[in-house]
């Protein structure tokens, strides 16, 4: 694999390797491929394919690759991990002497379309779970910077790749994204990226316009969001560059607006909530227990989500700590997606987790009715912190303590 890596990120970087030590990796990676040179995976994991797939495709790169390698494979993209979709992607586009060619350049470009999860400004990838392949220095994150630089390099899905590359942008940490091999590629995509959409530097003013309200922006520091307020009626977003190059633009939307049923914007809210052993069966009395379940359906891995609950004024949260309380009300233990940590304030309930992968994890807490009176309650939301447009929000019916 290190040395199909070396061969695949020199040829990408288009920093060619001297011809006899590329003559040599490309001798040793025809022998693996062919079963010549036996090499056994570091675990204990059936993945000869996947390294077959990648010796090849970096084999393509340099023209060494033919359709007899392919011999030995069993070709069921559907089965295999993204990483290797994107070798033999790679594979198709570099030797088009494989039969049926046109037809399986067709089935893998639908494949990735439909791994893709793209919300807002994110990007990932519905295999992602299984997708953290570190043996085979693969992962998500390389990924989708290989996925850019593929698309750039053939040309491909023009329109999306400026989105894509703001979503692998977003995968980042600190600056970087989380393995050096996704640097490295991340280094690659980059500059594919710029020569191909930013190859003139953004200078002068950008002009946006509302309706009457209009805010220009000066490219020679870097400039402030733009936020113009709502229209009283429809209108166009106009927008004019006076200078050099064609500066990104996102747009997003702002609106306080009534809540009548539930939205799912990458996150799917259920909510139950049950009393325990009510005093007077059919209605809820002051004392009264209730058990506040709420199902969460992800549609994408994300670090940092919080989810927010309402409960009626007065009430108290249990399972506090306090004395025997946690051990009486609290919830399971052994729940499979704890929270980093909780807030039961007085207003709400609020968990954060630093970390949600995609599908379904469950939050619950318990309260007491303390005051009678009918209350009336804001929506639950569950929302990703550092990607807001990633949320969900149901609303809530009113509640009627008696005394």
């Amino acid at each position: 694999m290190l040395t199909a890596y070396v061969l695949s990120i020199s040829h990408a970087a288009g920093r060619s390797l001297p011809a006899s030590v590329q003559d040599k990796i490309a001798d040793g990676l025809h022998g693996f491929v062919e079963g010549r040179i036996p090499r056994d995976s570091p675990l204990n994991a059936p993945d000869l394919v996947l390294r077959k797939l990648a010796a090849i495709e970096a084999l393509a790169r340099v023209g060494r690759a033919e359709p007899a390698l392919l011999d030995s494979i069993a070709i069921e993209p559907n089965l295999w991990p993204t990483s290797a979709v994107l070798d033999w992607w790679g594979i198709l586009q570099r030797v088009p002497s494989i039969p049926q060619r046109t037809a399986r350049l067709q089935e893998v470009e639908q494949i990735v379309r439909a791994r893709l999860d793209l919300q807002g400004t994110t990007l990932g990838f519905s295999t992602a779970p299984s997708d953290t392949l570190y043996w085979l220095m693969a992962g998500p994150d390389v990924n989708a910077l290989k996925l850019i630089a593929h698309l750039v390099e053939f040309n491909l899905w023009h329109d999306d790749v400026p989105r894509l590359m703001r979503g692998a942008l977003a995968r980042q940490s600190h600056g970087v994204w989380a393995t050096t091999v996704a640097d490295a590629w991340g280094a690659v995509a980059m500059r594919r990226f710029s020569s191909a959409f930013e190859s003139a530097p953004v200078t002068g003013t950008t002009t946006v316009q509302l309706a009457d309200a209009t805010q220009s922006l000066d490219w020679a520091a870097p400039p402030p969001p733009v936020q113009l307020p709502w229209p009283a009626r429809p209108a166009d977003l106009l927008v004019e560059q006076s200078g050099s190059g064609a500066p990104w633009l996102t747009v997003s939307s702002r609106a306080a607006l009534p809540l009548t049923a539930p939205l799912a914007s990458g996150y799917r809210i259920t909510k139950t909530v049950t009393p325990l052993a009510p005093r007077t069966a059919g209605q809820l009395s002051v004392g009264d227990k209730l058990r506040v379940r709420l199902i969460i359906e992800a549609q994408s891995d994300m670090t940092w989500v919080v989810v927010d609950d309402p409960i009626p004024a007065g009430a108290s949260h249990l399972g506090t700590g306090l004395a025997r309380d946690s051990r009486i009300e609290g919830g399971d233990d052994d729940e499979p997606l704890p929270p980093t940590f909780v807030e039961r304030r007085f207003d709400g309930y609020q968990a954060y987790y630093d970390f949600v992968p995609k599908g379904r994890f469950v939050a619950e807490y318990t309260v007491r009715l303390n005051q009678s009176g009918r209350f009336t309650l804001p929506a639950t939301r569950v929302e990703a912190l550092y990607v807001p447009e990633m949320f969900g929000e149901i609303p809530n019916a009113g509640v009627e303590v008696q005394p």
